[in-house]
């Protein structure tokens, strides 16, 4: 998708620093962050939301990834958001998962 703000991000038009990445996802911080840590994990094919995703494999290593990323960084305790529509907050429009650790703001 050419106006996806995360498919330029994986494209590599924005120089973002990916924290962690493997063959099905990146992972980056939050620009706008709600806790001390704010991960994203971004598949690196686009799918609107987890409304649109059929594929069962690419949410276990999704799932996988968050597990590997938390293990590299050393973060133990986190939680894990999906916000899927619009009025659950979702704002960007390609599937990701939010990864929060630390104080939340």
């Amino acid at each position: 998708m050419t106006d996806c703000i995360f498919c330029k991000i994986i494209n590599g038009d924005f120089n973002t620093e990916f924290v962690y990445k493997n063959e099905y996802a990146v992972v980056f911080k939050d620009i706008n962050p709600k806790a001390d840590i704010h991960l994203l994990v971004v598949p690196r094919v686009h799918v609107e939301s987890l409304n649109e995703l059929d594929d069962e494999v690419l949410l276990g290593k999704l799932m996988m990834t968050v597990k590997d990323v938390t293990k590299k960084l050393g973060i133990k305790s986190y939680r894990t958001v999906i916000n899927t529509g619009r009025e659950a907050g979702q704002e960007v429009f390609h599937l990701h998962i939010h990864i929060l650790s630390g104080g939340i703001k």
